[in-house]
């Protein structure tokens, strides 16, 4: 029994040749989904702001800019880990050491942790905007996730 022809590349790896506009519109729009989140973890800090100071005072505003810093610096800091991680596993030349990224990755957590417990024995309404604040990137990909749903979805 003769086997089917197969082709070099599956579906999943077609050439920008074989998409159509839409698709690489589409394409486009999802390359940029993580500076997209940055921004918008951003932008919502800022506007959560006022909130957290009427509800936990000045203690827990300065809780919630804390925590939300921590955000920022460790969604970009996870970003680049997965990126070198990334190119670790596919570039076998790669001048990146695998043992480095799981070290930043572990003193990362390490670092909130510790902040989170200063933060804690300092102020109760401070540790509660605190945690507030580190759930800016959650807020964030709920956003995104809603973008892309509407890029997906809409009428051409």
């Amino acid at each position: 029994m003769a086997e089917p022809p197969t082709d070099d590349a599956s579906d999943s790896e077609l050439s920008s040749a074989e998409l159509s506009p839409a698709d690489l519109r589409l394409q486009a729009f999802n390359d940029r989904a993580l500076a997209r989140m940055f921004r918008t973890m951003l932008v919502v800090s800022v506007l959560l702001l006022v909130p957290a100071f009427w509800k936990y005072k000045s203690a827990g505003a300065i809780g919630f800019a804390a925590g939300a810093a921590v955000s920022c610096i460790n969604f970009r800091a996870l970003q680049r880990s997965v990126e070198a991680l990334a190119e670790r596993i596919v570039n076998r030349q790669s001048r990146e050491k695998g043992g480095r990224i799981v070290w930043r990755f572990l003193l990362r957590y390490a670092l909130v942790g510790a902040a989170a417990y200063a933060i804690f024995r300092g102020s109760a309404l401070a540790f509660r905007g605190f945690l507030w604040g580190l759930c800016l990137p959650v807020a964030a990909m709920m956003i995104e996730a809603g973008f892309e749903a509407y890029a997906a979805f809409r009428k051409q």
